[in-house]
């Protein structure tokens, strides 16, 4: 593990020092997996009212497992990567943490692509016209069907503001991971960054999300989803789609 904690930031280090105290008694992939969902929870609970119960519930059964000392690290560990956004947006933060603390050991060798591949990604998708098309169309909508922690639309929204576009008005961030944990860490990520979308849990080759399943339990609305009314804006895209489809009649 040596190796893997060269070049940290600070905000890095203080989180590993901080997950490291609560390893003493939990094993360190059940703590992450652990403190992935506790935050994805405390995030979509303020305002996703539809799965709030159930995730509460979830909420409560996993910090049980704590002690009182070893809850209140969890709001500790969730601020450095509050403080860690808003120095540097630029980054994946908990896939980098992920790969440094080997924790991909136990998830069967999971790989996550490293932010500046991801960044020269993004740049090589990014269309000239992209401006151009949000003018025509209004809202852009940008996925990832195996998003992992999210990097890849978390550099493709950087890209985007780099080039003066307000990526928390015009593009909708949609992604997909069969992976629970993976798919919350990008969900977390993605709302902290201020990106409007939803991230789904689920294996999207053999179950590509349909607009009928966009309701279900497994689907994390980020916040800025609602607070850009985002639910309105797809509504009113679609009846222009469907106006824009129907044939003109003519009158005689």
């Amino acid at each position: 593990m040596g190796n893997n904690m060269t070049g940290l930031t600070p905000a890095q280090k203080r989180f590993i020092d901080l997950f490291n105290t609560l390893t003493h008694r939990h094993r360190a992939w059940q703590v992450w997996s652990d403190f992935i969902e506790l935050a994805a929870c405390s995030i979509s609970n303020v305002f996703d009212r539809r799965h709030k119960n159930a995730r509460e519930a979830s909420y409560l059964s996993i910090i049980a497992k704590y002690n009182a000392s070893e809850q209140g690290i969890f709001p500790m560990l969730y601020a450095e990567i509050v403080n860690a956004f808003e120095q540097k947006p630029e980054q994946d933060f908990l896939g980098d943490l992920f790969m440094r603390l080997e924790l991909s050991n136990h998830w069967r060798g999971q790989f996550f692509t490293p932010y500046n591949i991801c960044l020269l990604m993004a740049q090589m998708q990014f269309a000239n016209d992209f401006a151009q098309m949000i003018t025509e169309k209004g809202v852009v909508n940008v996925n990832d069907p195996a998003c992992g922690a999210g990097a890849t639309l978390i550099a493709f929204a950087n890209e985007a503001r780099s080039r003066g576009i307000n990526f928390q008005q015009s593009i909708l961030f949609t992604a997909q991971d069969i992976d629970r944990t993976a798919a919350l860490m990008c969900y977390v990520q993605l709302s902290l960054l201020g990106c409007g979308g939803y991230v789904i849990i689920g294996d999207s080759l053999r179950n590509p999300a349909t607009e009928s399943d966009l309701d279900g339990p497994d689907v994390w609305y980020t916040p800025l989803y609602f607070m850009a009314s985002w639910p309105i804006r797809k509504k009113l895209q679609k009846i222009s789609m469907m106006a824009m489809k129907t044939p003109e009649t003519t009158l005689n």
